[in-house]
C-alpha cells in the first residue's frame, strides 16, 4: 500500500578509487604476524631467494632514492617513482620486493627495512642440523631407523611394540623402508 506513495528514483553511482585517499591500516596485526611467523616456521619461504643484507645497503637504498629526488623521511605518493626506484633497487642488489609485500613499502625507510631484512629459506628442522651449538643430549638424526622383526637382530627380531605394525605410506620411501603387519593372536 505504501509502495505506491513512494515516488520512484533512481540514482546512479559512481565509484571513483583514489589512491592517496585510502584510508591507513596499522602497520602489522598482531594476528597476521602470528600467522606470518607460523608460516615462516613452517619453511613456506622456499620460494624466495635468500638474502643477507650487504653492509652497506642502507647507504645504497639511500643513494638511488636521493638519485630519484627522494630524501630519507620521504614517502612513494607517485607508483611511478616507486616502479623505477624499485627497479633500480633490484638492478643494484638482485634482490626484488615480492608482490605480497609490494604494500607495506610507503616510504624510502620502508625500503630500507625491507632490504636491511635478512631472508632464511632453509626450514626449521635444515636449520636445526646445521647448529654447532645443541646441547650433547640432543642429537639430530636425518635419516631414522625403521624396526623390521626379519632384519634387526639386535633385540632378536622383538619389539617394544609387538601388536603395532609398522605402515609405510610415502612413495618415496617405500623403496626405502620396507613396512610389515604384526601379527595378531586374535582376528
Amino acid at each position: 500500500m505504501f509502495r505506491n506513495l513512494l515516488p520512484r528514483t533512481r540514482i546512479n553511482l559512481q565509484i571513483v578509487s583514489v589512491r592517496h585517499a585510502q584510508k591507513k591500516y596499522p602497520k602489522v596485526d598482531k594476528k597476521f604476524q602470528a600467522a606470518a611467523e607460523s608460516l615462516a616456521a613452517r619453511g613456506f619461504l622456499r620460494p624466495y631467494k635468500p638474502w643477507d643484507p650487504p653492509v652497506n645497503i642502507d647507504e645504497t637504498v639511500l643513494k638511488i632514492c636521493s638519485n630519484n629526488g627522494l630524501t630519507p623521511e620521504s614517502e612513494f605518493d607517485n607508483l611511478d617513482t616507486k616502479f623505477r626506484v624499485l627497479k633500480v633497487c633490484f638492478e643494484e642488489t638482485g634482490h626484488s620486493v615480492p608482490n605480497s609485500l609490494l604494500h607495506t613499502i610507503e616510504t624510502v625507510a620502508d625500503l630500507q627495512d625491507f632490504y636491511l631484512t635478512p631472508v632464511d629459506t632453509r626450514t626449521p628442522f635444515d636449520a636445526l642440523k646445521k647448529m654447532d651449538d645443541l646441547p650433547k643430549n640432543l642429537h639430530v638424526q636425518q635419516d631414522y631407523v625403521r624396526f623390521h622383526p626379519d632384519k634387526d637382530t639386535l633385540f632378536n627380531g622383538k619389539s617394544a611394540f609387538p601388536q603395532s605394525s609398522t605402515i609405510v605410506t610415502g612413495l618415496k620411501y617405500k623403496k626405502k623402508y620396507e613396512g610389515y603387519t604384526a601379527k595378531r593372536k586374535w582376528p
